[in-house]
């Protein structure tokens, strides 16, 4: 069995990271320098950084934030936010980046994909995805939402009639603006098109505390053959064998809970190695020590 990956995310705005609620009401979690340096010597298997105001403003992500977080960590390194098109990937990875994650440009021009897995490798593409519940297709009202030329395909079910709302809708720009698009169905084509992992953000459960979107998981996990981050909602090491194991993920994300060191990642990986999940071993030094409880959140 593959070893499970437990991957910080750093949310940076304006050169700070963030964190918040279901993508709102952000607070300041401190430098992306100081806490990228922290993660690699607590045993972080790989690190996310999101520049989650670039696409809202129209810009590229801060090329020199990534290039001094890239010369602190000795991790895989996944940088996204405001990525348009492969001179832009180029650029990310020659400041330090491994991996980029693009969502909004993909939704925009799927084609992308493709023309990026083709020019760096698909190990170096990742597709976020940020889906949330529609209440639509449990019964409730919901808005109706013009889909983009993305979404016409399997817009209509097999007997020419409607298909029915999707159950998890993909988002775009930071969480604001929905597509139109199944979750599921567009996890499954951006992987066909060559995304070599798919980030899965469940905007319901991010920020929360209260566990992953086990559901969601298991549901594009099932769906894809590419590697699955499961993402938002993690609040205590449980979530994290629970996502892991019963909802099929091959690697799991989270930002406050570590900002916060309301959990340790070395925490995490104890219990999953109790529960017979594979990871990498953390560093002697940020071993636990004990059963002492985490730090409280500030």
């Amino acid at each position: 069995m593959l070893t499970r990956r437990i991957i910080p995310c750093l949310d940076v705005d304006g050169g700070r990271v963030v964190k918040g609620v279901h993508f709102r009401g952000l607070r300041d979690a401190g430098d992306p320098v100081e806490l990228a340096r922290r993660y690699d010597r607590e045993g972080a298997d790989e690190l996310v950084f999101l520049d989650i105001s670039a696409t809202v403003q129209g810009r590229e992500t801060l090329v020199e934030v990534v290039r001094r977080v890239a010369s602190e960590v000795f991790i895989p390194l996944t940088v996204g936010g405001g990525i348009r098109d492969c001179d832009q990937i180029a650029r990310l990875l020659a400041a330090g980046a491994d991996k980029v994650a693009i969502n909004s440009a993909a939704v925009a021009r799927p084609q992308l994909v493709t023309e990026a897995a083709r020019r760096f490798g698909r190990q170096c593409i990742v597709v976020a995805i940020d889906a949330g519940r529609n209440p639509a297709a449990a019964g409730g009202a919901a808005a109706p939402v013009a889909p983009p030329a993305a979404a016409a395909e399997g817009a209509v079910g097999a007997t020419g009639s409607p298909a029915p709302p999707p159950r998890w809708t993909v988002f775009t720009h930071g969480g604001r603006r929905p597509t139109g698009l199944d979750a599921v169905a567009w996890a499954r084509r951006v992987a066909a098109l060559g995304a070599g992992e798919i980030l899965l953000t469940s905007i319901d459960a991010d920020g929360t505390q209260a566990g992953f979107d086990l559901e969601l998981t298991r549901a594009v996990a099932a769906a894809v053959d590419v590697p699955v981050i499961a993402s938002g909602g993690a609040g205590r090491a449980e979530h994290f064998a629970e996502v892991l194991t019963r909802g099929g993920a091959d690697a799991a994300l989270a930002a406050s809970i570590f900002h916060w060191r309301q959990v340790r990642i070395a925490e995490v990986k104890a219990l999953l190695a109790a529960r017979g999940v594979p990871v990498r071993p953390v560093p002697d030094a940020a071993a636990p020590a004990g059963a002492g409880p985490a730090e409280a959140a500030p």
